[in-house]
């Protein structure tokens, strides 16, 4: 694990731009910035769109380590380039920016008020297309719909279960296990959540150390035991449906907490913006998250 970049999530002042959209959130981030979806009739094609937009908003001049900490990437993206170069090293050298990827395949059906994520079964390939291009760790992300103590228990253990094959490669792992900000009763929900994560935490050996991606919780600071806990080098929260101004309110009342946003931070963001307007659009999402991450 590159120390340096291990430093820097570790202390580092800015937040997580999560530019991870997969095949199935891609067609309604491309919708967004503008572009529908009679504007391609392939996969190859939609990802061809997603990559440029992805390609646009990390070559702006508003996008660099000086407030973007890191960066989440599609496994699509790793793989291309940005001004000729892979994108992990085009971050990392160019932008002082850690690279990290999405490495799950999708949610299994919903069962017991959750979705847990399908098996990997191209974890371990890529996990050694990640090392030899520089990643610094990794995202996966479950999903709680109810507050179901049993869901919920099994989501942590599938994760924490991840998180060690991928601690093993030497790449930090980010568990993601998303509440829905619509859930019929999110306050127990976070709870709920934050006993098993509290508890998964304190069973783990040695000096092992994880990172948490959460939802914006319904009880300011609630989480602080989390980032408070050795066991964690940091924890960063999803918009999870919320708008840019509102995720960045509620951010900014939870002491310790960074932004990880993915909707929130390319809001506004069209197509059709001249590259001026385009980065003063960027460049203002980029202040107002950064602002709330560090307050």
């Amino acid at each position: 694990m590159n120390e340096e970049q291990r430093n820097a999530m570790a202390s580092r002042p800015g937040f997580i731009a999560a530019l991870d959209q997969s095949g199935g959130s891609s067609p309604k981030a491309l919708k967004l910035y503008g572009i529908s979806e009679d504007a391609y009739d392939s996969d190859e094609k939609m990802f061809d769109l997603i990559h440029r937009m992805r390609e646009r908003i990390m070559s702006s001049p508003s996008f660099s380590g000086d407030q973007v900490l890191a960066t989440i990437l599609f496994e699509q993206t790793m793989d291309r380039t940005i001004d000729g170069r892979d994108t992990a090293a085009f971050l990392w050298e160019q932008k002082r920016v850690v690279p990290i990827v999405k490495v799950d395949q999708g949610l299994a059906d919903a069962e017991n008020g959750v979705q847990l994520m399908k098996p990997m079964t191209k974890l371990d390939s890529l996990l050694d297309r990640a090392v030899e291009k520089g990643i610094f760790g990794t995202k996966m992300r479950s999903f709680i719909q109810e507050p179901d103590e049993r869901g919920i228990q099994a989501i942590v253990d599938q994760q924490f279960d991840y998180a060690y094959r991928i601690l093993e490669r030497g790449l930090m792992p980010i568990i993601e296990p998303e509440v829905s900000i619509k859930s019929p009763d999110k306050p127990t929900a976070d709870n709920l959540l934050l006993a098993a994560l509290s508890a998964k935490l304190d069973e783990a050996p040695g000096d092992t150390q994880v990172m948490l991606k959460l939802t914006l919780p319904s009880a300011d600071n609630l989480y602080q035991p989390l980032i408070e806990h050795p066991r964690v080098l940091r924890v960063v929260a999803l918009s999870g449906g919320y708008s840019l101004a509102e995720s960045c309110e509620i951010l900014a009342r939870n002491h310790g907490l960074i932004a990880s946003f993915s909707r929130a931070l390319t809001e506004g963001l069209t197509v059709q913006q001249t590259e001026a307007e385009f980065d003063a659009k960027l460049g203002s999402n980029i202040e107002q998250i950064y602002a709330a991450s560090v307050t």
